[in-house]
């Protein structure tokens, strides 16, 4: 049962693992060329696993001790996580003790994968998603560790990289139109986007936009099951 889940997971995370490389390489330099050694990317990835606010704790590390402000911070960067747990009651249901580690793992990417990939019919849901979950942080901690060690070695320029997650998230959004019987969650996501970007501006569009897209969601929820979405 669990091969079978792990080889049903394993070709969904295969484009997270190209990202994930990248970007957790660079996270890692980066960590290194900021004087800290390759344990503290590593222990982070374990135990954050926040690709962005990874990033920006090392600016915090490097700063002055502010706790509440830390704490502010975080909530702010990781609060659309709000969001996808609320997405993923349903799915979560019946997950016994695979529970725990699926919502502490739970990242943009496997919210993604898990939200809408579908394991075949003899493979456990549960499982799938627990190893959709392991292997994309087991990805993250791979690039960030490479990253940590390879940085005292290799000059290494990480400008640009953060556009390889930009990049995934549009295949993932025109994997699942092609999906879609009919377009309705995917315009509603892509109208709130536009609308509270123009409304709120680029640093501030997100949660506003989370809010939209649940309370859309909600409101016209039954005439989108009823459509078959």
């Amino acid at each position: 049962m669990l091969k079978k889940a792990l080889t049903a997971a394993f070709p969904h995370t295969v484009p997270i693992l190209a990202g994930f490389l990248f970007l957790g390489i660079s996270y890692g330099v980066y960590m290194n060329v900021s004087g800290f050694p390759f344990i503290y990317p590593c222990l982070m990835a374990l135990t954050i696993f926040g690709g962005s606010l990874e990033f920006v704790a090392v600016t915090m590390l490097l700063g002055s001790f502010a706790p509440l402000q830390t704490l502010i911070l975080t909530l702010m960067i990781q609060a659309r996580h709000i969001f996808y747990g609320i997405s993923m009651l349903e799915k979560y249901k019946g997950t016994g003790f695979k529970k725990l580690y699926l919502i502490f793992g739970m990242c943009d990417e496997s919210f993604s994968i898990n939200y809408t990939a579908e394991p075949p019919a003899d493979v456990d849901k549960g499982w799938f998603m627990f190893f959709v979950t392991l292997l994309n942080q087991l990805y993250w901690v791979m690039g960030a560790t490479l990253g940590g060690i390879l940085g005292s070695f290799i000059p290494f320029d990480t400008a640009g990289l953060e556009f390889v997650m930009t990049a995934l998230f549009v295949v993932i959004f025109l994997e699942q139109w092609l999906k879609e019987k009919k377009h309705y969650t995917a315009l509603i996501g892509v109208l709130s986007s536009a609308i509270c970007l123009l409304i709120f501006g680029a640093d501030s569009f997100l949660l506003p936009t989370m809010a939209c897209i649940l309370c859309a969601l909600t409101v016209f929820r039954r005439p989108i099951e009823k459509a078959g979405v």
